[in-house]
């Protein structure tokens, strides 16, 4: 099950809340931490469907790498309202060295186990993550 390249495992509900996300809309985000002594990937914090963007983006740390996965929603130029799924792989420049390798050489595998994820980011801080951000990459 794990990865000879990075060696972490992904833990069942990683996969299960992601797909209530994505198939229930239960819920807004998902914030993943990879456990380095259990050497798995496993679900940190889970928001409702209620809440916002703000809720999501103060859940990730300021000096620890993440992934995440937020459920977008937004009214195209049509007037449609839409939804687009991000990965955020996120790396503040603070947090440390180790954990940012072991962060970017898991995360393309981990991804892949997401199955449904439409648009990516990568940030190192928040304003590379911004609300104007999501919304000019989901249309």
């Amino acid at each position: 099950m794990a990865n000879a390249a990075s060696g972490m495992a992904v833990h069942d509900d990683c996969k299960l809340k992601f797909l209530e996300l994505k198939a229930k809309r239960t819920h807004r985000f998902i914030v993943f931490k990879i456990e380095e002594k259990q050497k798995q990937v496993v679900v940190e914090k889970v928001g409702e469907p209620t809440q916002s963007y703000e809720d999501f983006a103060a859940s990730l740390p300021a000096d620890e790498c993440r992934y995440a996965v937020f459920d977008f929603d937004f009214v195209t130029a049509e007037n449609c309202q839409k939804s687009r799924i991000f990965f955020i792989a996120w790396s503040p420049d603070t947090s440390r060295v180790r954990s940012k390798m072991i962060y970017a050489s898991s995360k393309d595998r981990f991804k892949r186990e997401l199955d449904g994820i439409q648009i990516e980011l990568q940030a190192t801080d928040p304003t590379e993550m911004g609300l104007d951000v999501f919304r000019s990459r989901a249309n």
